[in-house]
């Protein structure tokens, strides 16, 4: 499949379902899990930031960590990548689903999920926290003012931070929402993903096992890439860009 059957199989699409992962975000400023290890957060493993042994041994650290990624997105703002995506949701009003890997909530506030379409966080979101007691998930106070850890305000008890961690499942109703989705897309979208973190990276493959074209917009090939109706070669935005905007007259 070349680029301009790719771009008329997402206009006729009526059901189209995106993935998207770190590659999305970067052109907001906002560093991989990995990448946002520096200075004094060097010498942490990712294990000794993002596990549930982790915060049951030390959860202040913790919360401090994922206080200042926090602080971080919240000064981020929403891409290209991000804004033509919420288009797209505009165009295809309820036949388009929007799952991320991502944990900044750029596609929120790009307004992804507000045009009929739908929207799951797949790992969570660092906006919010999560009771340890009851399970009620609320919002972070401003990050100027936040002083952590926060406490339940339905049961006063302590929360952590609303994340899937390493060694925990991703919800099962957001990723059986996803399964659905992609099984049902006449085209699914891989943006900005490596491909390697399951059960998300499967999706694609449910998507083309069950017939649909599978496009990838990422600057490097993946493991999913041999697999694939089309790559896209560029960054999240600029690929995007060369799918979705309408054609120049010549």
């Amino acid at each position: 499949m070349n680029l301009a059957d790719a771009r008329a199989a997402l206009r006729s699409a009526r059901r189209i379902a995106v993935l998207t992962g770190a590659g999305v975000s970067a052109e907001s400023g906002i560093p991989t899990f990995r990448d946002a290890q520096t200075g004094h957060w060097a010498r942490f493993r990712p294990e000794d930031l993002a596990s549930p042994g982790a915060y049951r041994r030390d959860p202040e650290t913790v919360w401090q960590w994922y206080a200042g990624r926090y602080a971080d997105v919240t000064r981020a703002t929403p891409n290209a990548a991000h804004h033509l995506l919420a288009g797209l949701e505009r165009e295809k009003g309820s036949g388009f689903f929007l799952a991320t890997q991502n944990v900044d909530g750029l596609h929120a506030r790009a307004r992804s999920g507000s045009h009929g379409g739908r929207l799951v966080e797949l790992h969570g979101n660092l906006s919010t926290a999560r009771c340890e007691t009851c399970g009620t998930v609320a919002p972070l106070p401003d990050p100027e003012t936040f002083t952590p850890p926060p406490t339940c305000p339905v049961c006063a008890s302590p929360m952590r931070p609303n994340i899937v961690w390493f060694g925990e499942y991703l919800p099962e109703d957001a990723l059986e929402a996803a399964s659905h989705a992609f099984r049902g897309a006449e085209v699914a979208l891989i943006v900005g993903t490596s491909g390697v973190v399951y059960p998300a990276a499967g999706l694609a493959l449910e998507a083309m096992g069950a017939g649909g074209v599978v496009i990838e917009v990422n600057p490097e090939a993946t493991e999913l890439t041999p697999y694939l109706s089309h790559s896209v070669r560029d960054t999240a935005s600029r690929g995007l860009a060369a799918l979705l905007e309408p054609d120049q007259p010549r």
